[in-house]
């Protein structure tokens, strides 16, 4: 497993998970820190499937092992003894056996190599003491009343993160279902099946999702390599899972529902790396503002932003799910079928109706294009098919295709070099078999290496057929959108593979200035910056207008003087944060209108907030806005997945329009190109209706610069550039707010990157 080393659980205060139980689901908040993940990400290691332990031990003590019926420790102990090809030890001091089996007094007399706790809680934290001085590195912890249950339970969680830590224990739980492992038939969960043997391996936040799943997959011929009810994560969480299963030969496909992440940075950084060969599909629930209340009541667990997910996901090369079905519908066709080389997908019918669907459905698809057929294809299909049939894609072969029509069709078609992957659809005729139909297409599909899906749209000779197709790992669906859909999937995780990423580019910057103004916080009854930070900017490379805060009309006057031109005034207070709408700021004003506007902006303020701090006032060159595109950079720390770089359209109407792109920072500058490309103002960008196009180079070099800065910084916690106005000769940065915490700045700049001052 990849885990950490004797002081890892110190950093897991409060981490947590599934904490689904078979008698109480209870709240538990918790927090994981970015100071705490970034000492987990750094103390990672690297353990291995291959090595036996958890997912192939040959010895299994469960303790808590009885005959009592309804009993946890009975189900497990059955469980296993019904499958597992090693031996099994029940633990029971006031037992001598258990369903047949010898029993030991103790987990330390086991001899074990992997324990299965299924006592009392404060028992619980004993035998994983004892276990690990007994040298059983391999845990799975069934029991709740852990940190789901509140202070006491946590106590008790904080107890075994840290006999963890001290014995380098691989954990799984507590308040878990269990594990299960087919390749030796190891069923360590208190679930009623043991699941059928496949390549998916798969984890879970809930324990009744996971027994769900494994029957459900019965009929559905899905089967597993690894299955894991996650439990509170105390020690093993997703991460950890994601690199063991991404170095495991048997596992062709990673799934999951997650409900949190205990470590965002660490799980993009892993997931990035395992998918460039596995793919991994998840569902994350707690989109929504009740979905996430809902995961909180259930697991503990704090969802987390919404759009952090969706971008950490995304960057991480995580494929992700809107429901189970989908998920299990990608996993099924990623384990069964190869990659399409190109995005043309062919539909090959009897059925007018469903080919248009399906048609309509390529249309919809995020990574897919209904191929256009050749001429010498169009052409074979003519001596192939009759004249009442479509030659054309869709190919219709009509009603009264039998099985090589059909067959010869599929050939013809997917021999077309821009046809990637086939949707094969047929509705009950008499003129057809489906099971002599899912022969045709297992052989074809053999023949060309082409992924195909099925959609044999029928009840009881659909469902007879199906076995044929499930075998050869043919996906197969009634509703023809789930068959493009799949094939949809596969195109999006051809994309993955295919992504080329570049470090982030390092820029010569002035650490030391930027740390002396985030400093002045430390000064402050609160901890945001206004303009009076604009020298973070200058000490980015971020151009900015000439200008300067003063504190007295005369200085105003001095100043504007020494500007070119029309000036503008801005009110400057930490308190006052949307100065235009309490008309703290003018446009436009000439040397001699510069005291008196002075005292207006003064005036202003202290009568829309009289106990607001007023820093001054701001005069700046002014930028002629209507010349550029008013554009945003801004920056979110989340506490799972760090610096959230956005990108969008900007000004007053950012909020309303609400126009952005994001990445997790640094970006490179490809991911920083793409931002500008992503949002639907892009064409502003661009120069729509006859406009000057924005120098995008220097747009990119911006939202680069600004990702190092929110990188260089974990103490911004917030930072907006808006507007950045984006011109045909450059950008301009007209305003900044910044949020800090003053509580993880250093004492001094951190230099220790050779490129900066």
């Amino acid at each position: 497993m990849r885990l950490l080393p004797a002081d890892h659980q110190a950093r897991r205060d409060g981490a947590h998970g599934d904490t689904e139980s078979r008698t109480q689901e209870t709240t538990h908040e918790t927090h994981t820190t970015t100071a705490v993940a970034r000492r987990r990400r750094e103390t990672r290691e690297v353990w291995s499937v291959t090595d036996g332990g958890l997912f192939a031990p040959d010895r299994v003590a469960v303790v808590g092992a009885t005959e009592r019926e309804g009993s946890v420790g009975r189900a497990v102990t059955a469980n296993l003894l019904a499958d597992f090809d090693g031996e099994v030890v029940p633990v029971n001091p006031n037992r001598e056996t258990v369903l047949g089996e010898p029993c030991v007094a103790s987990v330390g007399d086991s001899g074990a190599d992997l324990a299965i706790v299924a006592v009392p809680p404060a028992v619980a934290v004993e035998t994983v003491r004892e276990a690990g001085e007994h040298g059983i590195d391999d845990l799975v912890v069934l029991t709740a009343g852990f940190g789901e249950t509140g202070s006491e339970g946590a106590a008790r969680e904080q107890e075994l993160r840290e006999i963890a830590a001290e014995y380098d224990l691989t954990l799984v739980g507590p308040n878990s279902l269990g594990i299960a492992s087919t390749p030796v038939g190891l069923n360590g969960t208190f679930g009623p099946s043991m699941p059928d043997s496949g390549s998916i391996s798969f984890m879970s936040q809930s324990g009744a999702f996971v027994t769900a799943v494994i029957d459900w997959a019965f009929e559905q011929d899905i089967g597993f390599r690894h299955v894991v009810s996650l439990g509170n994560k105390t020690v093993v969480d997703e991460t950890d899972l994601v690199a063991d299963w991404g170095d495991d030969d048997g596992t062709d496909v990673i799934v999951g529902y997650l409900e949190s992440v205990v470590d965002g940075e660490a799980f993009v950084e892993t997931a990035r790396e395992v998918t460039s060969d596995t793919p991994i599909v998840v569902i994350k629930s707690g989109r929504t503002e009740a979905g996430a209340g809902a995961a909180a009541s259930h697991t503990g667990a704090i969802a987390g932003n919404e759009r952090a997910y969706e971008v950490g996901l995304r960057e991480a090369g995580v494929l992700r799910a809107g429901s189970a079905g989908e998920l299990f519908d990608a996993a099924r066709v990623l384990a069964g079928q190869p990659l399409p080389e190109t995005d043309g997908v062919a539909v090959v019918t009897n059925a007018g109706g469903p080919g248009v669907m399906a048609t309509d459905a390529v249309g919809d698809a995020e990574s897919l294009s209904l191929a256009d057929l050749s001429d010498e294809t169009v052409d074979a299909l003519g001596e192939a098919l009759p004249a009442a049939a479509n030659r054309f894609n869709p190919v219709d072969v009509i009603g009264d295709a039998d099985v090589e029509r059909f067959r010869e069709a599929l050939r013809v078609t997917l021999a077309d070099d821009g046809v990637g992957a086939c949707v094969v659809i047929a509705a009950p005729t008499a003129t057809l078999s489906f099971e002599a139909l899912a022969e045709a297409v297992v052989d074809v599909q053999r023949e060309t290496e082409l992924p195909v899906a099925a959609c044999l749209m029928g009840g009881e000779q659909a469902s007879a057929s199906s076995e044929t197709l499930s075998v050869a790992g043919v996906p197969t669906y009634f509703d023809p959108s789930r068959a493009v859909g799949s094939l949809d999937t596969l195109a999006r995780y051809r994309a993955v593979q295919r992504r080329k990423t570049d470090d982030p580019a390092r820029f010569d910057v002035d650490r030391d200035r930027v740390h002396e103004i985030l400093s002045r916080v430390r000064d402050r009854s609160d901890n945001r910056l206004g303009v009076e930070s604009m020298g973070i900017l200058d000490a980015y490379g971020v151009p900015t207008p000439d200008g300067e805060i003063v504190d007295d009309p005369e200085r105003a006057a001095t100043v504007a003087a020494g500007i070119d031109g029309p000036v503008v005034m801005k009110i400057v207070s930490p308190d006052i944060l949307h100065k235009s709408d309490i008309g703290g700021v003018a446009v436009g004003v000439t040397d001699d209108e510069v005291a008196d506007s002075y005292e207006r902006l003064v005036t202003r303020a202290r009568n829309y907030q009289p106990d607001a701090t007023i820093l001054g006032v701001q005069l700046q060159e002014a930028v002629d806005l209507d010349a550029g595109v008013e554009t945003i950079v801004g920056v979110t720390r989340d506490p799972q997945f760090g610096p959230l770089v956005v990108f969008g359209l900007g000004g007053i109407f950012v909020e309303t329009l609400e126009d952005t792109a994001a990445s997790l920072a640094p970006v490179d500058e490809a991911t920083a190109r793409g931002m500008t490309e992503e949002i639907d103002a892009a064409p502003l960008l661009r120069g729509a209706r006859g406009r000057e196009p924005a120098a995008l180079d220097a747009v990119v070099e911006t939202i680069q610069r600004l990702s190092q800065l929110a990188a260089d910084f974990p103490a911004i916690l917030e930072l907006d550039v808006n507007p950045l106005v984006a011109g045909p000769d450059g950008v301009t940065a007209i305003d900044l707010q910044l949020t800090v915490d003053p509580q993880t700045l250093p004492d001094r700049a951190d230099t220790s990157h050779g490129d900066d001052r």
